[in-house]
């Protein structure tokens, strides 16, 4: 189960089939039907990923390969074989996922694999099924105390040995390339894309735009990355106003672009800012990520535009939007102000134009036939529209990338933003103040939103909408007991291992201090183990065994010990000379303890039971149960 959620439905469906025909089958299929099965399940995974190799492939087929094992398991030794390899399933699914879901799925993975280990050993195949889960349960009790030192205290690399392997499936997020015309799969995906805290000023949510990758190059079908752009160093700026700080966690994307709040004066902590102001991680972002930032909205620009940016900003393919050049440079004439072109355009939009997300397919003159023809899009439609229209008017222009808004959860203080929050605008160079954010979609009238994601997704789920808005207080608890778990467990890196010693007085433990707290802390919990073990040394395991010896501790609290070189009928005897209402029964149960325990009389089930209720059930005259 931890693996099968992260896979494929199809695929999912397929290996839930398949392990449910293996664990029926009673006896091993023949090699004729195992192959070309392996064959059809082998071909099945790499087609679902793209025959490409990556964590998530190489686990799906370990999967795989899990549940064809049933088919070819016949011995004692091959059931052995399947449950040790079983338990590298709920392992692999920690390197696609570390969230408390995964972990809730894989400890009773775990623990009923330990069970069903425990049945095969020795002796042990008739092992009662709770007896063993609660052996199992102590067991996984009894190991917790050395695996969290082993977490808190084990020394942490800043940055692992070796890389870990990219998925092969690439999580769906902001990419390298926008195509107007192309619906995304991000817009109504509505999985956490990152958290954010503000440190002191929160800036208001109209304002709050996360800046991605920049969009340069125009080939008039798509816009992409300019290579020279992302390298070159990024402008000098200085904060208009008072910077804002903030504290981000990204969930992972399996890229290298952090986001960061609209203009970041500073690049996060092991990353850069490159020429279109993009925060680059040096990186990839294959787990949870927390960092610091400090931005400032009403940034201005210091230095220039480079003649080689200024270029690249105003690139255009010749042959593509005629009627959009032609208005372009006529709007220029009339009103050479880049400012004031600007509002005259989004004022058109304003009046002529309506956001929907049901927006009709463009051709090949897709600005064209966006402006003066259908007229309805979303934010893909408007950006580049607005790009096009200003490059043709002369004015360098460029396309944002990122995410905007998002929902406040009063319970952490923090605010959610959602993939499906991702969003695109435009930023044009105004000489004397430098890049200046436009968003053409948030100019359409309100009168103009024909449907939203929002509203397609209410539609989607009917009565399920309306009663995920009424559990919206449940919906922020979870994910503010999400958050708290990011920060807790996931969050704990080498930097934060470091000060874990703090309160002993270390601000920032060596490699040796952390290795003695390791050793100490785990021989701490050995220790602790140990002792546990041996509290019951002298406890009999026999059932019937420490029934008797409870009964004997308590007549004996009651005056009446009996003598540790004292048989159990002579004890009996003894107790019913000053017990004679007791007599028949103290004499009864000594008796058959005694033939049980010594006489070698074998008591069957109920026999045996019966004798354990009566020792624990019988009461001296005048005591209360």
């Amino acid at each position: 189960m931890p693996l099968l959620i992260q896979m494929p439905m199809g695929l999912a469906g397929v290996l839930i089939a398949c392990g449910l025909l293996g664990g029926l089958s009673r006896r091993a299929w023949p090699v004729w039907l195992r192959v070309p099965l392996t064959l059809m399940i082998a071909g099945w995974v790499m087609a679902c990923y793209g025959f490409g190799i990556g964590r998530d492939s190489a686990s799906a087929g370990l999967l795989a390969m899990l549940l064809l094992k049933p088919f070819e398991t016949h011995s004692l030794r091959d059931a052995r074989s399947l449950i040790g390899f079983s338990l590298f399933a709920p392992f692999a699914a920690f390197l696609q996922d570390q969230g408390p879901l995964t972990l809730g799925l894989a400890l009773p993975a775990v623990l009923l694999s330990v069970v069903a280990w425990a049945s095969l050993l020795p002796g042990q195949t008739n092992l009662a099924r709770w007896s063993g889960l609660r052996h199992a349960a102590m067991a996984m009790v009894i190991a917790l105390p050395v695996a969290m030192a082993g977490f808190w205290l084990f020394p942490r690399l800043a940055t692992p040995m070796w890389g870990l392997p990219e998925k092969t499936l690439a999580r769906m997020g902001l990419g390298d390339r926008m195509t107007p015309n192309e619906w995304l799969d991000i817009l109504v995906d509505d999985r956490p894309a990152l958290r954010a805290h503000f440190i002191g000023k929160t800036p208001p949510r109209n304002q709050m735009y996360w800046r991605g990758p920049v969009l340069v190059r125009f080939d008039g079908e798509a816009w992409n990355r300019d290579e020279f752009t992302d390298q070159s160093p990024p402008p000098e700026i200085a904060a208009g106003t008072a910077a804002i700080d903030y504290e981000v966690m990204l969930e992972p994307t399996e890229r290298h672009d952090l986001l960061v709040l609209d203009l970041p004066l500073v690049a996060p902590p092991e990353s850069h800012l490159n020429g279109s102001l993009t925060a680059v991680s040096n990186e990839s972002i294959n787990n949870l990520v927390r960092y610091l930032g400090r931005s400032a909205p009403q940034a201005r620009f210091i230095t220039a535009l480079p003649d080689e940016q200024r270029l690249a900003y105003l690139q255009l393919p010749p042959d593509r939007d005629p009627r959009t050049r032609a208005l372009a440079l006529r709007w220029r004439q009339e009103t050479p102000d880049p400012l004031v072109l600007t509002d005259r355009f989004l004022q058109m939009l304003r009046s002529d134009f309506k956001y929907t997300i049901s927006a009709p397919p463009v051709g090949r003159d897709a600005t064209d036939d966006f402006l003066f023809n259908t007229k309805l899009g979303f934010c893909q439609h408007f950006s580049s529209a607005f790009a096009v229209f200003m490059r043709n008017a002369g004015v360098p222009t460029r396309v944002v990338t990122g995410f905007v808004g998002g929902h406040y959860n009063k319970i952490g203080d923090y605010w959610l933003l959602y993939r499906k929050d991702a969003h695109a605008w435009t930023e044009i160079w105004v000489e004397g103040r430098g890049w200046l954010r436009v968003d053409p979609t948030a100019a359409i009238a309100p009168e103009n939103i024909l449907d939203t994601v929002d509203d397609l997704q209410r539609q989607q789920q009917g009565i399920a909408g309306l009663t995920g808005q009424m559990l919206q207080p449940v919906f922020d608890t979870t994910d503010f007991l999400r958050r708290q778990w990011n920060e807790l467990v996931l969050g704990f890196d080498a930097a934060r291992q470091k000060g874990l010693l703090r309160p002993l007085g270390i601000k920032d433990a060596d490699a040796w201090q952390l290795v003695t707290a390791f050793a100490v802390g785990a021989g701490l919990a050995l220790l602790l183990t140990l002792a546990w073990l041996l509290r019951d040394w002298h406890r009999p395991t026999d059932a019937l065994e420490r029934a008797w010896r409870a009964y004997v501790r308590r007549i004996g609290r009651a005056g009446l010990a009996k003598a540790a070189d004292e048989p159990a009928l002579a004890w009996a005897q003894r107790l019913a000379g000053q017990l004679p209402t007791a007599a028949p029964r103290l004499v009864s149960l000594s008796r058959r303890y005694s033939d049980a325990r010594y006489a070698r009389r074998v008591l069957n089930a109920d026999e045996r039971n019966r004798l354990i209720k009566d020792l624990r059930r019988f009461r001296l005259p005048g005591e209360t149960q």
